[in-house]
């Protein structure tokens, strides 16, 4: 390259949110761990947001903190502490947002619970937000459902950590939902699991 030629443009960096600090009430063991496909959903999910070249990838525990260390043990993640990860998930938002380093410009919010969410998913939702950089917002949506994964420009970040209560960030979405990148997927792609039941007809769907 010669002096007078331009400088290539550096591609933003776009970090991953990985939620995982909640206590599957529901489920009545720690559902992250559970085995799909080969590896537990905790495992499936941080290897899909390091495919998707998703950098830092931040996963935040809670319950089970030392479990959840360990089966992430060797992976080039940050891990948060949400250590009232039995209050609202907001609060593992905000550890999260808060943990990024200044030059990330956007954040991909992924919960580990969706199974059928692949890596080819969000290396998709992060082209969006290249393709169309004027929007602060990129949601996925399942038909009538917007759901994670879902992508927040640092524009955003204010208002998420403004924000209170359960979900990923609801109230943000609706808010600015003129101005979202919408990337549909079918339907049965927004199964999640929070009970046996649904674990057991996720697997034997998929097995």
């Amino acid at each position: 390259m010669s002096a007078t030629d331009p400088v290539p443009a550096r591609e933003e960096r776009v970090a991953a949110i990985i939620l995982a600090a909640g206590s599957s009430r529901r489920m009545g063991e720690n559902k992250l761990l559970l085995n799909f496909l080969g590896a537990s959903l905790l495992l499936r999910a941080t290897n899909n947001a390091l495919g998707a070249l998703l950098v830092p990838v931040v996963v935040v525990v809670g319950f089970e903190e030392e479990r959840m260390r360990r089966e992430l043990q060797g992976l080039p993640v940050e891990i948060v502490t949400n250590p009232d990860y039995g209050g609202p998930s907001s609060l593992s938002m905000h550890a999260a947002l808060r943990a990024l380093p200044d030059d990330v410009a956007g954040a991909l919010v992924i919960l580990p619970d969706m199974p059928v969410v692949s890596s080819e998913m969000l290396r998709d939702v992060k082209a969006a937000a290249k393709n169309v950089p004027q929007s602060p917002l990129v949601a996925s949506r399942y038909g009538d459902v917007t759901a994670p994964p879902i992508l927040f420009r640092r524009a955003l970040f204010d208002e998420l950590l403004a924000w209170s209560g359960e979900g990923c960030g609801k109230p943000v979405v609706k808010e600015h939902a003129h101005e979202a990148v919408y990337l549909d997927w079918p339907p049965e792609a927004l199964e999640d699991v929070d009970t046996p039941e649904d674990f057991a007809r996720i697997s034997a769907r998929h097995a």
